[in-house]
């Protein structure tokens, strides 16, 4: 092939454009990955379940009012640590259940790539395992530290500390915990 035959935008005879394959297809893979891989991400969510739980209760505490002094503030600033720790513990978690899912799927991962599977492609396949597992596992971990935070609440001091700025705060911790 001579040089005046290849111009940029025009590919080479032979070469044909690649395909980018829908979103649809890449979370029905990505769904089917984790059903094949259930008992690891049923560990993988509930270590994240385990530490937005935590993390919720933690959070969902400083939404009632709380003694004054130097010994409720520090307590409430272990509690604040204990609880950044947590979701650090989280973060680790899906990452190495990534990791060791990459691995696990070399061949696969070649395969698809022998295949004409883009690099973007197979990177949307795990960004989408690893965001429906975070997703699912921090919504009931937040449900959960919520609900027994308010409770416990609501069995030891009643009902008058459930007013707009608790459910405005409620709503709003949501969306970090799970976020």
């Amino acid at each position: 092939m001579s040089v005046e035959q290849v111009h940029p935008g025009n590919p080479p005879a032979g070469i044909q454009k690649q395909i980018q394959l829908p979103w649809s297809k890449a979370l029905e893979i990505s769904l089917r990955s984790i059903k094949i891989r259930f008992a690891r991400s049923l560990i993988t969510a509930g270590g994240i379940f385990l530490g937005i739980a935590f993390y919720s209760s933690v959070r969902a505490s400083g939404l009632f009012p709380v003694g004054e002094g130097a010994e409720a503030r520090a307590a409430a600033n272990r509690q604040q640590w204990l609880a950044v720790m947590a979701l650090l513990v989280c973060f680790v978690g899906i990452m190495n259940s990534m990791l060791m899912s990459v691995t696990e799927r070399f061949k696969e991962i070649g395969t698809m790539k022998c295949l004409g599977a883009l690099d973007s492609f197979i990177v949307k396949l795990f960004f989408i395992e690893a965001v429906l597992m975070g997703f699912i596992a921090s919504a009931l971990g937040w449900l959960l530290g919520w609900l027994i935070t308010s409770g416990v609440h609501l069995i030891t001091t009643g009902t008058k500390d459930f007013n707009a700025a608790f459910w405005t705060g409620s709503l709003s911790q949501a969306v970090i915990s799970i976020a």
